[in-house]
């Protein structure tokens, strides 16, 4: 077979493909968001050249994301594989990552990326929302000043208060409720065990992209896809970790990630680890566990996307002579007496995604 009828039957396969694979707006809940139509699939791309002297470059990112987008899909061109998840009249939000600032945080290279697969899927630029919890935040990460011209940005409130219970940008009507305060909080008030979803997820955009970093953190283990949203999407989070004993990450990340919300209208996560940190998370003491796994993932299923990720922190963490993320005790850069990477698994198990390795399609990609 000639190489010009190979390629006219790869294009009428996909096509027949991707139909199936484009939901109708009444299939749309069920087809799209979480673990979505690809459960337990993750790309990995890996390019050698993404990131020089600790800068990244544009050229290597925005081809590991057009890559990537295309191998978990299936898709014979990037085009194709943005408008398996979007189509013109959408409203796409993006939750960058602040956190851990400068060292681990969202990259104006990848961002733009998404940007601009985003609009060859026929994404208007003003419908294109980058979001961050607080605004505070969003401003001191350098954010705003590499937004693409016309995307714009929104936040919940301007920064956290002591009870993190303002309701400034937040959805009365849209909330996860749990026997879990504070101690300075009032366990008999409501609203004092409530966590309320932003108003960007649950009334600004229609889908959303959720742009995480590769990080360890001392309370969840490690901060990828799942706590991302759980501590990004809503308030009243300092309950599931108010002190080094006090930690209830295990079962409050997946609890809110459960939210119909946000399992709705989450549709994509793409996992930037081009650089990383093994140890010392989320904040200030990372610098010294700094590394470059070179690398980008894609996915549907944030249990998959987080297994994988806890994975590649614990192959690191052993080869610098350091105990697995789950068998780990308190040292001097990370204070909690257990981090509670198990939320995990819990979220594998409320359906969320594929836990099981043997269940999990990692498929691997080289660029150069």
């Amino acid at each position: 077979m000639d190489q010009n009828r190979r390629r006219l039957l790869q294009s009428m396969l996909w096509a027949g493909s991707a139909a199936s694979l484009r939901p109708t707006a009444a299939q749309s809940a069920k087809r799209l968001g979480i673990p979505g139509p690809f459960p337990g699939r993750v790309a990995a791309v890996h390019h050698p050249a993404c990131i020089v002297s600790g800068a990244y470059q544009a050229e290597p990112a925005r081809a590991m994301v057009g890559k990537g987008m295309m191998e978990l899909t299936g898709a014979p061109s990037p085009e194709e594989a943005w408008r398996v998840f979007f189509e013109p009249g959408d409203v796409v939000g993006i939750k960058v990552n602040p956190v851990g600032q400068p060292h681990v945080i969202s990259d104006a290279t990848v961002f733009q990326a998404i940007v601009e697969g985003l609009q060859m899927a026929g994404v208007k630029t003003r419908d294109i929302v980058a979001y961050d919890r607080y605004r505070k935040q969003f401003l001191s990460g350098g954010f705003d000043k590499w937004l693409p011209e016309g995307v714009r940005w929104t936040y919940a409130t301007d920064d956290a208060d002591p009870l993190q219970l303002d309701m400034d940008g937040y959805d009365a009507d849209q909330y996860v409720e749990m026997a879990l305060t504070l101690p300075k909080a009032n366990p008999a008030n409501p609203h004092h065990r409530r966590s309320y979803l932003a108003r960007f997820i649950s009334k600004d955009v229609n889908k959303m992209v959720n742009l995480c970093v590769l990080k360890h953190h001392q309370s969840a283990g490690v901060t990828i896809a799942l706590k991302n949203m759980s501590h990004g999407l809503v308030n009243n989070v300092s309950r599931s970790h108010s002190s080094d004993t006090l930690n209830t990450c295990g079962t409050f990340i997946p609890a809110i990630v459960d939210h119909p919300v946000i399992r709705q209208k989450v549709v994509l996560h793409v996992l930037d680890a081009i650089k990383a940190a093994y140890h010392g998370g989320p904040g200030g003491k990372v610098a010294k566990y700094l590394w470059e796994p070179k690398t980008m993932y894609f996915a549907t299923d944030p249990v998959a996307l987080d297994k994988t990720g806890w994975t590649v922190i614990d192959k690191t963490r052993v080869a610098m002579g350091m105990m697995p993320i789950a068998m780990a005790k308190p040292d001097q850069d990370s204070n909690f007496l257990n981090m509670q990477v198990e939320h995990i698994e819990i979220a594998g198990a409320l359906g969320l995604g594929e836990f099981s390795d043997e269940k999990i399609d990692l498929r691997r990609v080289e660029l150069s």
